[in-house]
């Protein structure tokens, strides 16, 4: 059996991370801007894929870890294709978002403790605000706004982005 060269089998795992380090010119002063294209290309920041980073960069495993646990837009765990977040600020708590949130997770058959589906299609979060109040109690599935929303509503909505049509 032949030798596996581990450096090309690496390098070639991380395609899309050196294309993305090559972009932004292997600068740690660009670890942000990394940090976020990175997680637009596989939903989140895997550990294994932080620490490549790192070793490209020339800069801690720990330091890329903490930039990465320190800004809220990043995820180390595995994301949806579609984000949804309900909003929970004062106009959509005294709208019923909570029922909303449950609608969600109702559809969704998540459990508690779990926020992304198995089949990673949705996660849902809880946000405080989308500035939305006129259409409280309001949602968003990614960069779209749902508002005036109710048990049925919600279910539409979802079985949409499930059949794939939004």
């Amino acid at each position: 059996m032949p030798e596996v060269d581990q450096e090309v089998v690496l390098s070639r795992s991380f395609e899309k991370v050196n294309a993305i380090l090559q972009k932004h010119q292997h600068n740690p002063s660009n670890l942000v801007g990394i940090l976020q294209e990175v997680q637009e290309e596989y939903r989140y920041l895997p550990e294994e894929i932080l620490t490549y980073i790192a070793t490209a960069l020339g800069v801690s495993p720990a330091y890329v870890y903490g930039v990465a646990t320190f800004y809220a837009q990043f995820s180390l765990k595995p994301k949806g294709k579609y984000i949804i977040r309900v909003c929970d600020g004062t106009a959509c708590h005294v709208k019923g978002s909570m029922g909303v949130l449950k609608a969600v997770r109702e559809y969704l058959g998540l459990k508690e403790g779990e926020d992304t589906t198995p089949d990673l299609l949705f996660t849902v979060e809880t946000v405080a605000c989308i500035g939305a109040c006129a259409l409280a109690p309001a949602m968003m599935v990614n960069e779209e706004v749902y508002g005036l929303l109710d048990e049925e509503k919600v279910k539409t909505i979802l079985e949409r982005y499930e059949e794939g049509r939004e």
